[in-house]
């Protein structure tokens, strides 16, 4: 069966994710699965669930590399889990990639230069704490919920309700 994506290597990012089968604007790229849910921390491979709640996820979805101009972005699913859904048209043979930033509010433990390639590359791999507001403003709809949620009470504590 053609799930629609292979794990090969990818250049100076070692492995990554690439499309076998075409995807179209909003379609499920891959479907999320929680492997270890309440992990004690944030760390690279872990995805931010809530405020202060931290899982792995399972299979590939674990490759799927960083990009300042990503190709997918982030949905939740019925389990809580994070889907893949397509940004823009993939088409076949292109590497899968999605902004860190979508579903992390801080990251602090990538200390190398962001290596993904684009032509609006940040420089640094950040959160979406970080993320400048013309980033968030184009990734409307494709960001994990509670991001926003995080943001809004962020800025109640520096504006006052």
């Amino acid at each position: 069966m053609n799930v629609g994506y292979e794990l090969l290597d990818s250049l100076e990012k070692g492995e990554g994710i690439f499309a076998t089968k075409q995807f179209h604007t909003g379609d499920i790229v891959m479907i999320g699965e929680i492997e270890e849910d309440d992990i004690d921390n944030n760390h690279s491979h872990a995805s931010q669930m809530g405020e202060f709640r931290y899982a792995l996820h399972r299979g590939k979805i674990t490759k799927v590399n960083h990009s300042c101009s990503p190709n997918c972005g982030i949905s939740l699913n019925i389990t809580g889990a994070h889907d893949f859904i397509a940004m823009q048209a993939i088409e076949i043979g292109d590497e899968i990639t999605f902004d860190y930033a979508m579903r992390n509010y801080c990251i602090e433990y990538f200390p190398y230069k962001c290596r993904c390639g684009s032509k609006n590359c940040r420089t640094s791999i950040t959160g979406w704490k970080n993320l400048p507001d013309s980033f968030k403003s184009k990734y409307k709809g494709f960001v994990a919920p509670y991001l926003i949620e995080i943001d809004l009470k962020a800025k109640e504590v520096i504006l006052g309700p």
